[in-house]
Formats: C-alpha cells, sequence, structure tokens
C-alpha cells in the first residue's frame, strides 16, 4: 500500500472516530439547545433515545437566500460537492441535497450548518438580523465565502447581528484548522483575485467558533467541479477538506443543554 493511500486510510479513520464518538451523540443530545420552540419539547425524548433522528437537526447544509442584489445562488455546484465529499470520508449520514432558507424561514431551524456566498451586496432586514443572531446564540453555525465583492456588506451585516463581538482572526491552532484534516497555515487560498493572502475570520460566542469567513480565499470556487474555473485539483481537495473541517466542528460544537 502506497505512503499516499495509508495516509488517506488514516484521515478518513480519523473523520469516522470523530463521527461517532461527538457527532451523533453530540448532535442528538444538543438538538434541543437551538431548535425551533416547538421542537423544544422533544428534550425529553432525544434524550432517552439516541436513535431516534427525527428529533435532531438536519445533517445537511443550507444556503442563505438574501436580499439586496448579490447573488447568494452563486457556485451551483459547490455545496453537492461538498456533502457528497462529507458522505464519503466520515460516517456521519449527511442529506447530499443543499437547503435552500431565508432567516425568516422556519426550516432555518432544522439546519445546523448554514452556507452564504456572493460577489454583490448583502441586506439584512431588522428582523433578518435578530433572527441570525439568535439562530448563531442557540448553537448554529454560518460559513461565509466572499466570492469577491460580498466582503464590504456582509462586515456591516455582521456587525449588526454582533455588535458585542467582533470579527477576528480565528487562530491556527483553533481545531477548525486540524479536526479532521490538518491546515497549520490556516484557510487555504484557493482562488487568486487580486493576489492578497487568505484569511479565516471568525465570531466567537464564548468559546464556540459561531460564524467563520473566509476572506481571498473562496472556498466555494473550490468546492465547484473540477475544471469549472483554472485552479488545479490539488486546490479542489484543499477547499474539501478545509470544507469537511468546517461541517464536523459545526455539529460537533454546538452546547449541550
Amino acid at each position: 500500500m502506497s505512503v499516499e493511500r495509508r495516509a488517506s486510510r488514516g484521515r478518513r479513520a480519523r473523520g469516522i472516530r470523530l463521527g461517532a464518538a461527538a457527532g451523533v451523540a453530540g448532535l442528538l443530545l444538543g438538538a434541543a439547545a437551538w431548535l425551533s420552540p416547538l421542537a423544544a419539547s422533544a428534550t425529553a425524548a432525544v434524550r432517552s433515545t439516541l436513535d431516534d433522528r427525527r428529533s435532531a437537526p438536519r445533517l445537511s447544509i443550507a444556503r442563505l437566500q438574501y436580499e439586496g442584489g448579490g447573488d447568494w445562488y452563486a457556485n451551483p455546484s459547490s455545496l453537492p460537492n461538498l456533502l457528497a465529499a462529507i458522505n464519503e470520508r466520515t460516517s456521519l449520514d449527511v442529506d447530499p441535497t443543499e437547503g435552500r432558507v431565508t432567516l425568516t424561514d422556519d426550516r432555518l431551524w432544522d439546519y445546523p450548518f448554514l452556507h452564504a456566498t456572493g460577489h454583490g451586496n448583502m441586506a439584512l432586514t431588522d428582523a433578518e438580523v435578530t433572527r441570525l443572531r439568535e439562530y448563531l446564540l442557540r448553537g448554529g453555525f454560518l460559513h461565509v465565502s466572499d466570492n469577491y465583492g460580498l466582503d464590504e456588506s456582509f462586515r456591516r451585516e455582521i456587525a449588526r447581528v454582533f455588535p458585542d463581538r467582533p470579527l477576528v482572526d480565528v487562530p491556527l491552532s483553533h481545531p477548525i484548522y486540524h479536526l479532521v484534516y490538518d491546515f497549520p497555515s490556516g484557510v487555504p487560498k484557493i482562488h487568486e483575485h487580486d493576489g492578497k493572502p487568505a484569511r479565516g475570520l471568525g465570531v466567537f460566542v464564548g468559546d464556540r467558533l459561531a460564524v467563520y469567513y473566509d476572506f481571498q480565499s473562496d472556498l466555494g470556487n473550490g468546492w465547484e467541479d473540477v475544471g469549472t474555473y483554472n485552479d488545479p485539483p490539488a486546490l479542489h481537495e484543499a477547499a474539501l477538506r478545509m470544507g469537511i473541517n468546517l461541517f464536523v466542528y459545526a455539529v460537533t460544537s454546538r452546547p449541550v443543554p
């Protein structure tokens, strides 16, 4: 067996261990901490019947649909490819179909991972700002991938959501860079844009990373089908690995009530 194949098998085994030990139990026990009020009554059933997945959040990713003129629907093959990679490389049983929700959609509470991207303006209403803050404080996770042009409006809107919590560089020692795959230098640089270094920024709620923003990296482009851009396949793989880290962290870091 080649060194590369052994390393690949080792990484997969590590992902399986994480999914089995923390993913399933953490998902089910932590579900009632942030589900809708109607689902909160299921707390006792979740605790007593760990295999009752109907009470757990949907193990998938929802794409955030927002107003303001930005193309929130950009990178159409990105999330299906990431979800397929999560299913193939970890023991997490993930729905391969991405969701699409607005912040006022009741289905928002079904998803532990919310993804937003685009090139243009993001504009949230006051009600959406309140809902996003509630979602994140309950244990939801937001990943934003700047598709080159979203930066100014996203920074403005996230400051409205968390005026008391700044957007900061995520330390290189954070588990999000080491949970399944190691990224000792932080988020990989996938798409060049204007050549600035890639940065991973975040908003913390206590010790938990609730918002992760890849700036000048463009993970969303990297998740798209190989050949969509001129980026080499190695960058597609790096982007998928970083995406797996993000998802595993999101579903295993929610607070247990």
